[in-house]
């Protein structure tokens, strides 16, 4: 496989990713700048380096989907910047810098296999809100939400089944994965900021039900703002 890696980072592409001394890729370098994307095509994958200067990265990952380049967009993060991650960038997928080989070479393979055959994963609507899982983008009304990462899956899983009630520790498997440590509190802070994006006329979309969890419920037609 042959990747262009963006980077500022003196040790190259191997310093941001040192899993790849131990895989049989090519590497193009390159420094982490919006304007070396253009009239890129000979590359199978394009890694950008977003560990530190999230500017620029958010810059490249908009210029390469402004080209409708057609090629992979992983993001490189690190435990820092993860949080600060914007969907709203374009980025195919994401991995840590200290990822494994394994799992550095799965997430290749397979954001290339899915670019190749144009696979699209379903947008699901429930009322006014759109989880639009090919752009992964949310939109109210019409309106593109700046969330997070979290906050994208968060709302995505509880829109894959309408009016179920998701326990959180069910949402903390899903979104977080088995291996989080954290507690359930942090279902309700992510919660409580997606409510505040929704803003008062929908922030009642996603419903407490107390000692369980939440549910994704649709605003009924003739529902008074707020109700």
């Amino acid at each position: 496989m042959h990747l262009f890696v963006l980077t500022n980072r003196a040790t190259g592409a191997k310093g941001l990713l040192p899993s790849l001394e131990f895989l049989a890729h090519s590497v193009v370098e390159s420094p982490l700048d919006a304007s070396r994307v253009a009239g890129l095509r000979d590359v199978d994958a394009v890694l950008v380096d977003a560990t530190d200067d999230l500017r620029e990265a958010m810059a490249v990952c908009r210029r390469v989907t402004a080209h409708e380049l057609r090629r992979p967009l992983v993001l490189v993060a690190s435990d820092a910047t993860l949080a600060a991650l914007k969907l709203t960038w374009g980025f195919d997928d994401w991995l840590l810098a200290t990822a494994a080989p394994g799992e550095l070479e799965t997430r290749l393979r397979l954001a290339v296999d899915l670019v190749a055959l144009d696979v699209h994963e379903p947008t699901a609507a429930v009322g006014d809100l759109v989880v639009d899982e090919e752009s992964y983008q949310v939109r109210l009304r019409g309106d593109v939400l700046d969330l997070t990462y979290k906050e994208f899956e968060l709302i995505k899983a509880m829109a894959s089944s309408p009016n179920r009630v998701f326990t959180r520790d069910l949402l903390l498997q899903e979104v977080w994965g088995y291996d989080y440590y954290g507690g359930s509190r942090t279902v309700d802070v992510h919660v409580r900021r997606l409510r505040a994006k929704f803003g008062p006329e929908y922030e009642h979309l996603i419903q407490t039900v107390r000692g369980v969890g939440y549910k994704l419920v649709p605003r009924q037609p003739g529902e008074r703002r707020g109700g």
